[in-house]
């Protein structure tokens, strides 16, 4: 593979001044229907990266399913090894990689658990197969074979045929409360446009250009 060969001009549009907003959540939710409407494949699905006891960066692809002024909502199992993570160092990155679209956006924040009550409303709001799934699968524990994880995903069929899937106590939520946004667009000859969004005390942003 000639790796070195492979280039292109990003030539998509530009990130100027009057593009921004004064707080950074609407500019992303912009960028994010943006993506939608172009017909981007998951585009809400961002890479959500955290750190181990020992150092060890880890990153996993998830899929946003909310953002509002308390920041951005994902839902995991809490036992799986982001939230083993998330429970020793709660400050994560977040990136949403849209290159068809020549943008990304990249937040660092601090992770919580959302509460049981707006956990169960999304899990009840999934499909059946999918609440299925949480149940029978013990996320990023070793795994004997797919056959296995299949059984077991029969059985809690089973075991569920009837009335409302419980939520499991180990499966929830997270949101992460942003404190520096950057969204990037590509630019020709390499000059990409660069903003960084960093809270500041009283809740105001402050908005900085930076070198491609």
């Amino acid at each position: 593979m000639e790796l070195q060969a492979l280039r292109r001009e990003y030539l998509k549009g530009e990130l100027v001044d009057a593009d921004l907003s004064a707080n950074p959540l609407d500019l992303f939710a912009r960028w994010l229907q943006d993506a939608i409407d172009t017909g981007l494949p998951d585009a809400n699905a961002m890479t959500v990266a955290t750190v181990g006891k020992d150092g060890q960066p880890s990153q996993r692809i998830v899929l946003l399913k909310g953002v509002d002024e308390k920041g951005f909502t994902f839902f995991t199992n809490y036992e799986s090894r982001k939230s083993r993570e998330i429970g020793c160092n709660a400050k994560v990155s977040l990136h949403f990689p849209w290159h068809a679209i020549e943008r990304q956006v990249e937040i660092s924040g601090v992770a919580e658990k959302v509460s049981a009550a707006e956990s169960r409303e999304y899990f009840l709001a999934r499909p059946r197969e999918s609440q299925l799934a949480a149940w029978a699968s013990a996320q990023s524990r070793p795994l004997a074979s797919k056959d296995v994880l299949l059984r077991q995903w029969e059985a809690i069929g089973r075991k569920y045929q009837e009335g409302e899937i419980p939520l499991p106590e180990f499966w929830g939520g997270y949101r992460v409360r942003p404190l520096q946004i950057e969204f990037w667009q590509g630019g020709a000859h390499r000059l990409h446009d660069r903003y960084e969004y960093t809270l500041q005390p009283g809740e105001h942003w402050k908005v900085e250009r930076l070198a491609p």
